[in-house]
C-alpha cells in the first residue's frame, strides 16, 4: 500500500493545535478559561485545584501555561495532578494529602 506525501496545507493544518472551547469540570460543570480560577487566586480549595487539573487534563491549557498563569511549580501541578488521579477531589484536601499517600502505598504492595 503506497501513501501520498502530505502536502504543505495539510501540514499546516496537523500543526495547528486545536483547543477545546470548554470542558467538563469536576463537578461535572463546563468550563472555559473565562471560568477557570483567576490568575491571582491565592487561596487553593480543592474545587479550584481540581477545575485546573481537569482544565490540563482536557486540553484548555497546557500544563506549563497552568504553571505560568497560576505561578505554579510543576512539581506542585502535578501534585494535585497526581492526587486527582488517586483519589479524586478528596485527595487534593491538604489535610488528608497523608492519609491518601500511605493508602496508595499500602494498595500498590499488594
Amino acid at each position: 500500500m503506497k501513501t501520498e506525501p502530505i502536502g504543505e496545507e495539510e501540514r499546516m493544518i496537523e500543526n495547528q493545535k486545536i483547543r477545546p472551547s470548554q470542558v467538563v469540570g469536576p463537578l461535572g460543570e463546563p468550563l472555559t478559561l473565562e471560568s477557570l480560577p483567576s490568575p491571582n487566586t491565592s487561596r487553593w480549595v480543592v474545587r479550584r485545584k481540581a477545575e485546573v487539573v481537569a482544565a490540563v487534563n482536557g486540553g484548555l491549557l497546557t500544563v506549563d501555561e497552568a504553571c505560568e498563569r497560576y505561578s505554579l511549580t510543576l512539581e506542585e501541578f502535578a501534585s494535585w495532578q497526581r492526587a486527582v488521579d488517586r483519589s479524586g477531589m478528596p485527595g487534593l484536601r491538604v489535610t488528608r494529602i497523608q492519609h491518601y499517600k500511605s493508602l496508595y502505598e499500602r494498595q500498590q504492595r499488594y
